[in-house]
């Protein structure tokens, strides 16, 4: 028998001080290249989404490869391409993501949820919306040690 996987993961990640650098002018530019760092790690992009401060990827990964490093390369990766292409200098992305897993009955509805990132968060910060995740996943976190900011250097 062979061996048989559909591993889809919701990853969601800000940038550094939730610093509004990711353009409209820039972002389509961004996806692409980001979607084309998961093929090179043997994953395929089903949704990529967003705001200014923050990026949600629907992706499938490989079994083969741990999601750790797959978005450390994404990240890593995207940062250098937006200080060298994006012209935005000093650009990074904040430490750290969320990872969480979507089965497969769920995929249609986290799409949508992807793509409707602008409308969503006329009403919801992306520090409401990441907090939100992480209970509904039931992990547990301190809030103080989330997200990164300027003041703490």
């Amino acid at each position: 028998m062979g061996s048989f996987t559909l591993l889809t993961y919701h990853v969601v990640f800000a940038t550094k001080y939730r610093k509004r650098s990711i353009t409209a002018e820039i972002q389509e530019r961004l996806y692409e290249y980001m979607g084309g760092t998961l093929r090179g790690k043997k994953g395929h992009l089903i949704e990529i989404g967003g705001i200014e401060d923050h990026v949600h990827l629907l992706a499938g990964l490989s079994p083969v490869l741990a999601v750790s490093d797959v978005i450390r390369d994404v990240k890593a990766s995207s940062s250098k391409w937006m200080r060298e292409v994006g012209c935005v200098d000093q650009f990074e992305w904040q430490k750290g993501y969320g990872a969480f897993t979507v089965s497969y009955d769920r995929v249609e509805a986290i799409r949508k949820y992807i793509r409707n990132q602008v409308e969503h968060h006329k009403t919801k910060t992306f520090q409401e919306e990441y907090i939100d995740f992480l209970q509904r996943h039931g992990i547990e976190f301190r809030t103080e040690y989330l997200f990164e900011d300027e003041h703490d250097g």
